[in-house]
């Protein structure tokens, strides 16, 4: 009798034993995880000032775009764009997945039901067994069972999958904060270059008024026989080249605004805006900030993170591989010979258990080789992270050295057009009281145009620079 109460005993403490051996097994990892280090940064951005610490990454867009229009464009966009809608939809298809995934620890259950008879022939060895031993020529077999296998996470395998699985959900995450500031940046850059061919279409309607004008002094002076008919074709030809440009300008709004609608997700239609480029300029200069903030703003430099993190998990789950895999399979249920007899209790009942230790020894190098991959795959995801890291530094210095530069260059160009405003008008003034000739008068004119051209052309490139800035601080995602 002591006997029989000591077994019992010693089987569940050998039961339990394994049960902590196996929990402390699995709760050490068969690989060592790489961790994802940047290059080495500078303390600031190469162009920015020494007290610019503080970036403007971190605030919303609705706060850098302010104006009117524009923000209603962007606010549109947000919610009507196919690329931002697909990014939710690869957002919810990637939490189906993650959310799966937690389920790895829990067993496989199936459910089988199965009906069938057999009818031998009588001149056969079953035939002539069952008509003497049973009375009858078939057999029938009736059974309802459930099936149960589990394999145990001994080398992490499960743990890896969800961590892949978690980093998966949260890289399209990443991609869709990507889309959201890259789809700001486009709006308000076609919006910035909407208006910049407004104010160009009206410069060049204004020259060709202003070459109307004397081109209609000319043609008296040529009545007066004060000029050959050279001179109202130069003046004609120049009022052609202004001319020309009118169709172009329209051209090019039509097309911009066929683009912006698209961003819209509507059809081509025409863009409401402002008439003038100075009211859309920031309130206050864009900070840049400090380049480790990118680190944690810019989404594709934490998509390229959280590259790594999957990889990490590959190269886990092909290591596991390599181990043996320890699996539990059970089954149970109700079989009989009658149908009559298939719900009598506990007559008609079964059940197996069974487990099994499996090692892989030669599959013709396919786990080795898949395991090495997979940490050559790692390495990769561990250059493209820094090699990120780095774009995102150039992109930010890039930004600042534009916006600095550009300033420059339109301090000197509205010089330049001021000044050729300033010889045109005289220029006039002297041709009316006949002391410039026309050369001088057409001279002045297509300088003054050519000018003022560049001139809106550099505002826009000024506006397109704080954009890129923006976005290249990780901003424009934060609502």
């Amino acid at each position: 009798m002591k006997d029989m109460k000591v077994k019992p005993f010693n089987k569940l403490a050998t039961i339990g034993l394994l049960l902590c051996i196996l929990l402390i097994i699995s709760s050490c990892k068969v690989s060592r995880d790489v961790q994802p280090t940047a290059p080495g940064l500078p303390v600031n951005y190469r162009g920015a000032t020494a007290t610019d610490t503080a970036g403007v990454s971190n605030q919303s867009w609705q706060k850098i775009y302010t104006e009117v229009n524009l923000k209603r464009l962007i606010d549109t966009a947000l919610v009507r764009n196919y690329d931002l809608q697909i990014a939710v939809k690869n957002i919810d298809a990637a939490q189906k997945v993650f959310s799966q995934s937690r389920l790895g620890y829990l067993p496989e259950v199936g459910l089988a039901v199965n009906a069938n008879t057999n009818r031998p022939s009588d001149n056969s060895l079953n035939g002539l067994s069952l008509g003497q031993f049973l009375g009858s020529k078939h057999i029938e077999d009736y059974t309802a069972m459930a099936n149960l296998s589990w394999e145990a996470d001994i080398w992490g395998k499960v743990r890896n999958q969800k961590s892949a699985a978690l980093a998966a959900y949260m890289q399209t995450y990443e991609a869709r904060k990507a889309i959201q500031t890259q789809l700001v940046s486009q709006v308000s850059m076609g919006y910035y270059n909407l208006v910049m061919l407004d104010v160009q279409l009206d410069i060049a309607k204004q020259n060709v008024a202003l070459n109307d004008s004397t081109l209609t002094i000319i043609k008296l002076q040529f009545d007066a026989g004060q000029v050959t008919s050279l001179a109202i074709q130069q003046a004609e030809a120049q009022q052609l080249s202004a001319s020309k440009l009118i169709p172009q300008f329209e051209q090019e709004i039509t097309i911009q605004e066929n683009a912006i609608s698209l961003l819209l997700g509507k059809a081509p239609e025409s863009v409401v805006r402002t008439g003038s480029l100075d009211l859309l300029f920031p309130k206050e200069a864009l900070k840049s900030g400090i380049p480790s903030s990118l680190l944690q703003q810019r989404p594709d430099v934490k998509n390229a993170e959280l590259a790594i993190t999957r990889a990490n998990a590959a190269v886990g789950i092909q290591k596991a591989n390599l181990y043996p895999a320890l699996t539990i399979s059970a089954q149970g249920g109700i079989n009989s010979f009658k149908a009559s007899d298939w719900f009598t209790l506990p007559a008609s009942l079964f059940g197996n258990i069974a487990g099994g230790i499996v090692q892989p020894i030669f599959q013709k190098r396919k786990l080795k080789t898949q395991y090495e991959l997979a940490k050559i795959e790692r390495e990769k995801a561990v250059i493209q992270f820094r090699q990120q890291v780095l774009i995102a530094v150039s992109d930010v210095s890039d930004a600042l050295v534009k916006i600095e530069k550009l300033h420059q260059q339109r301090l000197i160009a509205d010089q330049r057009t001021l000044k050729l405003q300033q010889a045109t008008k005289n220029a006039n003034f002297l041709f009316r009281n006949g002391m410039a000739n026309y050369l001088e008068v057409i001279t002045a004119q297509s300088g003054v145009l050519e000018s003022e051209l560049n001139a809106v052309e550099l505002k826009k490139a000024q506006l397109d620079a704080s954009v890129a800035l923006y976005r290249s601080l990780g901003g424009g995602w934060v609502n």
